[in-house]
């Protein structure tokens, strides 16, 4: 599978990121800067997280007006995967590639942790190397993650299989409804998630529940 990466100012994932999906692939993706207008012939797209332009006006909203974003949404609508990983998910919905929006954590206090994630659709590109209702571990890191939107598009969400993954066990950090931490738009082909499943992917992170989703996206899953 042949993956770019996105860079902006103020990330700092991207590494974390390029280095997963080159000792998982096999191969370095291309990165990406803001200002370029073309992306190559790829399967994936990834915005990384971090605080693309010091998180000011709201998280993701300047980065989602850089020229690069135009040519992110021109692939998606080629039905190329796009995922974007904590403020890669706040610049998907600024882009309105995502619906809905992601508001200051109900604690109002930046959280750092192990989550528990519920699988709640395995049915997807980006999930199918999970089984239906899997609990996995992931890492959180972020201050704005509390996902909300209107009644209409929330039901719409889970009458669609747009959920893709939940905070389980109680675990939920920011005050996010009906759990949410992670959902895909209509076509199945754009996903964005607030925890950070490239820091779980070898033992050596102390485990490799994120693995999967990776090895998923490259025809490697079991």
């Amino acid at each position: 599978m042949k993956s770019a990466v996105i860079q902006l100012p103020g990330l700092n994932r991207d590494r974390d990121m390029i280095a997963a999906l080159t000792k998982i692939s096999g191969k370095a993706p291309h990165t990406i800067w803001q200002t370029e207008t073309e992306i190559p012939d790829v399967d994936l797209i990834v915005i990384p997280g971090g605080f693309s332009y010091g998180d000011y006006l709201r998280c993701g909203a300047i980065a989602a007006r850089m020229p690069v974003m135009a040519a992110v949404a021109e692939k998606a609508r080629k039905g190329v995967l796009v995922m974007g990983v904590c403020n890669g998910f706040q610049v998907l919905l600024e882009a309105g590639l995502l619906p809905g929006a992601l508001m200051r954590n109900a604690s109002l206090r930046f959280v750092c942790r192990e989550v528990k994630l519920e699988v709640a659709n395995a049915n997807t590109a980006f999930t199918r190397g999970y089984a239906p209702g899997q609990i996995i571990r992931c890492p959180v890191a972020h201050h704005d993650g509390n996902y909300f939107a209107d009644a209409e598009t929330l039901a719409r969400l889970e009458g669609q299989g747009q959920v893709v993954f939940r905070y389980a066990e109680g675990t939920n950090p920011n005050g996010s409804l009906d759990d949410i931490a992670g959902i895909i738009n209509e076509q199945g082909n754009v996903l964005g998630m607030m925890p950070h499943p490239e820091n779980l992917i070898e033992m050596a992170h102390g485990g490799s529940d994120g693995r999967a989703l990776f090895e998923g996206l490259l025809g490697k899953a079991a």
